[in-house]
């Protein structure tokens, strides 16, 4: 994720904080931080934001105070949260965790600023009219992280040329990958791929349980807020389904994780 992006942006919409509130250091100037991911899980996160804060000149406590709201995993959460930020009324709302959150937010008022991060195409997803223009009182970051997964597929076939089943691990309940250009991708490969949908912690148990019978060879990750937040559990899951499926250490899986900053691949199974 663009850090320097996203505070610029947020930092253009305290401009627009009353100078009478920054003044009183009894009100302070309150952030509203909205996120569909519990910040127990991605602790980093928060601590990169507040040092961002820090960096431009707003020191939570002294000139600038925080609240937050988590989702914690859950989507229908959102709309009622960013409805409590609104109603404080925080001075700025930062939509962090993907689009939803920036729906939510903009759809709770149309007023206060909103600086939302996204891994999906803004403009498509109907939170600014264009990126260089974005109007109305939204703006923020499009990582397009989704346009990128079927490059992902091109790298994982180049990691596992052999792998001729890959799953495909999303949440259809939120924005996803362009899923016919990456079929396209694999037909040309020469690959199969079988669809995972994992909206919660038991779809993930159920869904790697079922890797071995499927004979998925490889699985390629897509970009998604609930996956970012488990990617260790993740890791630990697709090693249990390659254990039960063959006691070989020879016998490896492609782990490809698609996230804001980074991609990477382990060698777990084939």
């Amino acid at each position: 994720m663009r850090r320097r992006d996203f505070l610029s942006g947020l930092g253009s919409a305290a401009a627009s904080w009353p100078f009478a509130a920054r003044a009183q250091q009894q009100r302070l100037p309150v952030v509203g931080y909205l996120s569909f991911t519990s910040p127990d899980e991605r602790p980093t996160l928060i601590a990169a934001f507040r040092q961002g804060l820090g960096e431009a000149g707003f020191v939570v406590g002294q000139n600038v105070a925080i609240e937050y709201r988590s989702a914690d995993g859950n989507y229908g959460r959102l709309p009622v949260l960013a409805a409590e930020l609104a109603k404080i009324p925080v001075a700025v709302i930062a939509a962090t965790g993907g689009e939803a959150s920036g729906r939510a937010a903009k759809a709770a008022t149309s007023q206060i600023p909103i600086v939302f991060t996204s891994g999906s195409d803004a403009v498509k997803g109907g939170l600014v009219a264009s990126l260089n223009r974005p109007g109305g009182n939204v703006t923020g970051v499009s990582l397009l992280s989704h346009e990128l997964d079927s490059k992902r597929l091109q790298l994982l076939q180049e990691l596992v040329p052999r792998a001729s089943t890959v799953g495909v691990l999303l949440n259809t309940n939120s924005p996803g990958p362009n899923l016919p250009e990456m079929k396209a991708a694999a037909d040309s490969n020469g690959q199969r791929l079988i669809i995972l949908d994992a909206q919660t912690d038991a779809d993930l148990e159920a869904t790697f349980a079922s890797l071995p019978s499927r004979a998925v060879d490889a699985l390629l990750v897509t970009t998604n807020p609930f996956f970012e937040g488990r990617r260790d559990h993740i890791v630990a899951l697709a090693m249990r389904a390659t254990a039960r499926a063959s006691p070989n250490p020879t016998v490896r899986l492609a782990y490809m994780s698609a996230g804001f900053s980074r991609a990477r691949s382990l060698p777990i199974c084939r």
